[in-house]
């Protein structure tokens, strides 16, 4: 399931995906979401983890909002756990360990999705 977009490519069912890079779990883009909503049925949780990943399109380092879709049981496929920058449980909003299905209605957790939110800014700037 390639994006079909030059500065967005890969594969979005892939774990190597770019966007990728800090994600824990089941591809929502596996499990009838996509790499950006939630499959129908699940309910975004309103928690997230965060992570930066380079897009190698451009080469830039953008900022990925992980954010895992509840309400129903496990999706089961593609199972994705890549752990670039992942930081210790101490600072959680970096770590991709916990269930944050707890912020939402149902506890249940079914897959993750991977949006950009926005650039990285350079180091040192």
């Amino acid at each position: 399931m390639a994006s079909g977009l030059d500065q967005d490519p890969g594969d979005q069912a892939s774990c190597d995906y770019w966007r990728y890079c800090a994600i824990d779990g089941f591809l929502c883009s596996c499990c009838g979401g996509t790499v950006n909503t939630c499959p129908p049925g699940t309910e975004m949780s309103p928690i997230t983890w965060i992570g930066t990943c380079t897009n190698p399109a451009d080469g830039r380092a953008y900022v990925i909002s992980y954010n895992d879709c509840c309400g129903t049981s496990s999706c089961g496929q593609c199972l994705c756990n890549r752990n670039e920058g992942d930081r210790p449980q101490v600072r959680p909003q970096s770590n991709n360990d916990y269930n944050w299905c707890l912020g939402s209605q149902s506890s249940v957790y079914n897959c993750s999705v991977a949006a950009v939110i926005g650039v990285a800014l350079e180091k040192g700037k």
